[in-house]
């Protein structure tokens, strides 16, 4: 599995891309197929004062890919939920591939 982790307009520091490489690692336990992974970090100015982050996944299996999005006020919690997605988008794609 090929891991790609991307911030847009800042620079991620060691503990976040850390924190996202050892979730991502975990995916392998819900579909074993899983060829690539794009993390994208991304900084969101609503309003000029307020920086939303958002966390954006794509997940590349063969024939399929799957994407997620989260947005909160710290990386973590955005990349969390939107691992939560990422986690039941794979689990049902691949309950029907079983049945």
């Amino acid at each position: 599995m090929n891991v790609n982790i991307q911030s847009v307009h800042f620079d991620a520091d060691e503990k976040l891309v850390g924190y996202v490489t050892r979730k991502v690692d975990k995916l392998n336990t819900f579909h074993d197929r899983i060829l690539k992974v794009d993390v994208f970090l991304k900084l969101d100015n609503v309003v000029h004062t307020i920086k939303d982050k958002v966390v954006e996944i794509k997940v590349h299996v063969p024939r399929l890919d799957l994407f997620a999005k989260a947005s909160s006020k710290s990386f973590e919690e955005s990349f969390d939920v939107a691992m939560e997605s990422m986690v039941s988008q794979i689990k049902r794609k691949k309950e029907k591939l079983v049945a």
